[in-house]
């Protein structure tokens, strides 16, 4: 059995329960029995319940298109801790927090994520000087600007 994605990704977009939350990444496998995975996140987070939720109504859409027999495994889940910030919508709630960037121009940034705005993200990049830490004023990096980005993760 063949999946159309682009029908998958818009009966995955029927299947959120409002607009607090949004995809970030669809893959649909073309193996004899294939795997949909969606990945989802929101601005205040993504539990399990949501996850639940969105997987009972996406199933309930394949079943409709491609009957009840229809073999498929599916996979809704959060991005994980260690995965980039793909969409500019995830980077809300993690205002304040540490972000490691790759840019576009091959330049790597680490520092605090101050605010987001509709066409990028302010960052004062903490940079090495002496031994010292510095921690810059903050600048804005236009969304096009970033290859990745990831929350950097401290356990203090």
């Amino acid at each position: 059995m063949k999946f159309d994605r682009a029908q998958i990704a818009e009966m995955l977009q029927d299947s959120l329960p409002g607009p607090e939350l949004f995809v970030v990444g669809l893959t649909v496998s073309d193996a004899i029995r294939p795997k949909v995975t969606a990945i989802l996140d929101g601005e205040q987070g993504l539990g399990i319940d949501e996850c639940a939720l969105v997987s009972r109504r996406l199933a309930r859409r394949i079943e409709e298109a491609y009957g009840e027999e229809a073999s498929y495994t599916l996979e809704v889940t959060s991005p994980g801790a260690d995965q980039p910030l793909t969409a500019p919508r995830q980077y809300v709630r993690h205002v304040g927090r540490t972000l490691s960037l790759k840019l576009a121009d091959g330049t790597e940034k680490t520092g605090t994520l101050e605010a987001v705005e509709a066409g990028g993200i302010q960052l004062a990049e903490t940079v090495k000087e002496k031994n010292k830490k510095k921690t810059l004023p903050a600048v804005l990096l236009p969304f096009e600007t970033i290859q990745e980005a990831k929350v950097v993760i401290s356990f203090k």
